[in-house]
């Protein structure tokens, strides 16, 4: 016997029983971003690996340890897709979408990073996103972070919190940069091995360490704050105006970066207790200068990405999932022709009853079977097609989930009365 091949360590399959949350999930997703008038686009998931390079930062751990990049035939270096801003720049600026315009857009779909896997954290994972271009002030920030709490809401998610934090303007952060590199240049022996290969290339990402060893350090290090000009200030005075009298509560957590270089002014992340070490759900920001970056003009961005699997982890543990459910009707049959006599049935039932849910017996059996096979469907009701009822154009009506008895009606009364018996509650 062949060995039993395994799926990729880091990677999972969704399966059948998986997805009703899976698909609650994203029909929620869908209708609320459209709802706020965000366009969708898709991108491939193979770029060239300088988009990510030249976006993400070459020396951060993304580019430096965790993309999977490849040669390909040609001799190009290729890379799966770690995240997907940077490919929705570069396709809003190769179809010519990013000049002088204002973009809502919305995408979903699997990005793929080479990180040990853990609850919450897979190497192939799912990302629902929104980017906005063209748009310039807190407002739109607001409309995203108000974007996430209304999702939450409508998923009936409770225990996420809300971080907001200003990075200010290029100018201050690379003005912060500076003065942080020195701070904790006097304190290098303090620094943990990650922590000083980060002091040249992405000092602000030390800010973020985990390390309990380093917390002292972190909390007395210099504060982005005192280096916020005016102008970022009364930005940042904005977006928490809105967020007050649209009632969003929040906390500013000074210590709050993001892992991508691409950031400036306003970054959030909605964060929680209840997945462990994974606790952002959903974290973005404003990038400005990203577009220009890619060899576009200078834009205005902001967006934010979110994770399914941890969102979909939270369903499950807080009992919002949506349950695994039956067909609506099973048809059974038996004797001779009853197959074609059944699929003729069948599809003039789906003509007419285009959001049925109807499954036709196939591959033989006895009638016990497939009665059994009818109940195991989850569906509601069995509609049986013997010889008697070939012979007499009728089919008989069986209830498996109510106690009544059962029907024998003509066939040409099958879509009337499965209309009737069913009404709205077909499966959408």
């Amino acid at each position: 016997m062949a060995e039993l091949l395994q799926v990729i360590r880091g990677m999972h399959d969704i399966l059948p029983a998986d997805m009703p949350v899976w698909n609650q999930l994203e029909d929620e997703y869908r209708a609320l971003v459209e709802s706020y008038g965000y366009r969708q686009i898709r991108t491939p998931i193979v770029e060239k690996t300088a988009l990510f390079a030249r976006s993400i930062g070459a020396v951060t751990d993304i580019v430096e340890k965790e993309m999977y990049s490849f040669e390909d035939r040609n001799g190009d270096s290729l890379s799966l897709r770690p995240e997907n801003t940077a490919s929705v720049v570069r396709a809003g600026l190769q179809a010519g979408m990013l000049s002088e315009q204002q973009h809502r857009l919305w995408y979903s779909g699997p990005m793929f990073r080479h990180e040990r896997p853990q609850k919450g954290r897979y190497r192939q994972f799912h990302q629902f996103g929104a980017e906005t271009f063209g748009i310039a002030g807190a407002d739109i920030e607001a409309e995203l972070i108000l974007i996430a709490a209304r999702f939450w809401k409508r998923l009936g998610l409770t225990d996420i919190d809300l971080q907001i934090n200003s990075l200010g303007s290029n100018e201050c952060r690379q003005r912060f940069r500076s003065i942080l590199v020195e701070y904790f240049r006097d304190h290098y022996d303090a620094l943990d091995e990650d922590s000083r290969r980060r002091l040249e290339t992405n000092p602000l990402r030390i800010l973020d360490s985990k390390n309990p060893e380093m917390q002292d350090l972190i909390e007395a290090a210099p504060a982005l704050q005192d280096s916020l000009d005016q102008e970022s200030r009364d930005h940042f005075d904005e977006l928490t105006d809105i967020l007050d009298k649209t009632g969003v509560s929040y906390e500013v957590n000074q210590r709050l970066v993001r892992g991508l270089d691409y950031y400036c002014h306003t970054v959030f992340e909605w964060v929680t207790e209840t997945l462990g070490a994974q606790g952002t759900v959903c974290g973005g920001g404003r990038y400005d200068g990203l577009v220009e970056q890619l060899g576009g003009k200078p834009n205005y961005a902001a967006g934010f990405s979110m994770g399914c699997e941890r969102l979909v982890s939270m369903l499950i543990d807080q009992d919002r999932a949506q349950a695994e459910t039956g067909c609506d009707v099973y048809l059974s049959m038996r004797g001779a022709n009853s197959v074609a006599v059944a699929q003729r049935l069948a599809e003039n039932l789906r003509d007419h009853l285009p959001r049925l849910e109807l499954v036709v017996h196939a591959g033989g059996g006895s009638f016990k079977s497939q009665m059994r096979k009818a109940d195991k469907s989850g569906a509601r009701i069995a509609l049986i097609l013997g010889e008697s009822e070939i012979e007499a154009d009728t089919v008989a009506v069986k209830f498996l989930r109510e106690e009544r008895p059962q029907e024998e009606i003509p066939q040409a009364d099958l879509v009337t009365k499965m209309t009737s018996l069913l009404g709205n509650n077909q499966r959408t």
